[in-house]
């Protein structure tokens, strides 16, 4: 079995971007429980198994659970999807269907804000107080530092802390978090998180619109 590392909100000049565990073969790993044993052997921050890529229909864990959307495994999938030569117009997750599309190199989702809740916004005066962070700042729960880096144009700097303790001190591109954000701000955003990634996102009301560059890797084999 393989499994495709792909980078995910890469940066405009093609560096940065979060890791991305993705299974191509997924009924090759039946059932909840040994796909969250792999996701966890993997250790990216999510790992999305492929069940059926003429439908879009998919499935995303991270080390410690099973997620019903995140933003970078849907992005990273839907363009995994087109390599391989499928439409992925419509991702299936299990929070819903995701319509997907590419413009200008760069892969989009248009999601419902709604599925983005539960992650606490903390905003910072300056980007320089963002980078002081410690991973993880001290606190329970998902934590989305930000700070405008231009607010006339939405520019945000942002780091992302999943605080669940299952071994991802800093997720490198969130784009949950930044769906969130967006709904939160109602307005369009382009955001720097981590070392290095890039996430353009469009406010829609109920809707948000997300959207970065992707990038492959290497190929792990596992078993064989």
């Amino acid at each position: 079995m393989d499994v495709r590392v792909l980078r995910v909100f890469t940066g405009p000049d093609g560096s940065g971007g979060n890791l991305l565990g993705v299974v191509h073969d997924g009924p090759a790993v039946p059932g909840a429980a040994a796909r969250q044993r792999l996701a966890a052997g993997l250790g990216f921050s999510e790992t999305v198994f492929v069940d059926d890529p003429a439908r879009g229909q998919v499935d995303i864990f991270t080390p410690s659970g099973r997620l019903p959307f995140a933003g970078h495994p849907l992005v990273g999938v839907a363009w995994h999807l087109r390599q391989r030569g499928y439409a992925a117009d419509v991702l299936r997750a299990p929070a819903g269907d995701v319509p997907s599309w590419t413009a200008d190199g760069t892969t989009w989702i248009r999601a419902r804000a709604s599925w983005a809740a539960g992650r606490l916004l903390r905003q910072h005066a300056l980007p320089a107080d963002v980078d002081a962070l410690p991973a993880p700042p001290p606190g329970d729960g998902w934590l989305y530092a930000w700070s405008w880096q231009h607010e006339p144009t939405g520019r945000v700097r942002a780091r992302g802390f999943p605080r669940r303790g299952d071994g991802i001190a800093e997720d490198e591109a969130t784009g949950a978090a930044a769906v969130s954000l967006t709904a939160a701000l109602r307005r369009d955003l382009t955001i720097a998180q981590g070392s290095a990634s890039r996430i353009r996102t469009r406010y829609e009301g109920e809707y948000v619109t997300l959207g970065g560059g992707v990038d492959s890797v290497e190929v792990i084999t596992i078993g064989g």
